[in-house]
């Protein structure tokens, strides 16, 4: 393999600086409450508020602000959504109690945590997609109290109208008009305004995913989540056009984000380098695409599909598309993406919205070891054992000997006196 176009280098973050700067919100929520929620609100674009709920009315008459057209695409990616969703959650079965020796029966139950907060995105763009995508499965998965915080759009007191519109198809309890860190603090440690919640999903700024990992353990949260990836492997016979379209799709979410193409075919990198630039010329998100593609785009030529799979696999991309003659094929040798589009048919850009696959994905090679948000993020898989007397006589004399051996008397005692 060799690079064809390389990435830029990344200066390192100042994560002490902003580890700190988290750390200082969190603190302040978690003394202050909903002053210091309505403080940060202010400071980062909306507006001072004593109270964040938004109202039922407000949700109520989201759909009307926004388009027929709009509306109705929303409804059709919920219904999708909602259909993969159950699917999955089918797939997801109780062990009912099993007797694996005479008297110990074992099981495990399927448990949906009790609460959750959806974290929605609102900086560059109206995220509502996200909205859907990360309640829709909640709701699905039996969660109780499903909770969505949003920040408020600049100098208003509301999120935009199509992620109220959407949080309201989506079936969600509470949607709070907060952003940033100070929402992850609120729904972790709760304030005058905001119950606390067992859970929180959902993508953010580099603020929001730091506070994330730093109220981890008072809740579970889905994973750490950094920039958007597509990664394409493509052969001689894909169309740079199409290759070039996905590319810059992930590139105008942010200037951090990154489009890589791995390809047995140097004309074809030649074709899709020159394409990407014909296609920014008329794109209305050029100045932050085109920046992303200078920062972060890659083009790596392979020796072989393989090969190919290889390097996909050490990247472990978030998005991973097939863009070869014989996709099926390849298949079988990936094993670390967040989601994966085969053919030159399945566009990331369907699994952003309406496919009914979460878009919701491990980045920055967490695939080498999660999936995406789904059913399964909001469900528990609990073990139970009932053993009977004589169940107690099959188990007793082994956990003693271990009890002892590992110095723990109590432990050796409390098996023991169920004989007794």
């Amino acid at each position: 393999m060799h690079d064809y176009k390389k990435a830029e280098l990344r200066c390192a973050e100042e994560t002490a600086a902003l580890s700190a700067s988290v750390s200082e919100i969190i603190a302040d929520v978690r003394s202050s409450g909903d002053a210091a929620v309505s403080k940060y609100n202010a400071k980062f674009g909306g507006l001072a508020a004593k109270k964040f709920r938004v109202p039922a009315r407000d949700l109520d008459a989201a759909a009307s602000k926004i388009s027929p057209e709009l509306l109705k695409a929303i409804k059709t990616a919920a219904r999708s959504i909602k259909k993969f969703a159950k699917l999955q959650l089918d797939c997801i079965k109780p062990l009912r109690a099993i007797e694996t020796e005479k008297g110990v029966l074992l099981g495990h139950s399927v448990i949906p945590v009790d609460s959750c907060c959806c974290y929605v995105p609102g900086g560059n763009h109206p995220l509502f997609s996200t909205a859907l995508m990360l309640a829709i499965p909640a709701k699905v998965a039996g969660v109780k109290r499903v909770c969505a915080a949003v920040p408020p759009m600049k100098n208003s007191r509301l999120p935009h109208p199509a992620t109220l519109a959407a949080l309201k198809i989506a079936g969600v309890d509470e949607v709070y008009a907060v952003g940033g860190a100070q929402a992850i603090a609120a729904v972790a440690y709760g304030t005058e305004s905001i119950k606390p919640v067992a859970m929180i999903v959902g993508p953010g700024n580099k603020y929001v995913t730091e506070a994330k990992r730093q109220a981890f353990g008072k809740v579970g949260i889905d994973f750490i989540a950094g920039p958007s990836e597509v990664l394409i492997i493509a052969d001689s016979g894909a169309d740079a056009s199409v290759i070039a379209a996905d590319i810059l799709a992930q590139s105008e979410h942010d200037m951090d984000a990154s489009g890589i193409l791995i390809t047995t075919s140097e004309t074809l990198a030649k074709k899709v380098e020159a394409e990407v630039a014909r296609q920014l010329a008329t794109l209305n998100t050029k100045d932050i695409a085109s920046a992303s593609w200078k920062r972060n785009g890659r083009i790596i030529i392979a020796r072989s599909l393989a090969e190919a799979a290889d390097i996909a696999n050490n990247i472990a991309p978030e998005h991973l598309e097939l863009n070869v003659k014989d996709a099926k094929s390849l298949v079988p040798k990936l094993r670390n993406y967040g989601s994966l589009f085969i053919g030159q048919g399945s566009a990331e850009v369907f699994g952003d919205y309406d496919a009914g696959t979460n878009h919701t994905l491990p980045t920055m090679g967490a695939a080498r070891y999660t999936g995406g948000v789904s059913v399964m993020t909001f469900l528990k898989v609990c073990t139970f054992q009932h053993v009977t007397a004589e169940g107690v006589k099959k188990l007793e004399p082994t956990a003693v000997v271990m009890a002892e051996n590992e110095g723990l008397t109590a432990h050796a005692n409390a098996a023991k006196i169920r004989i007794k």
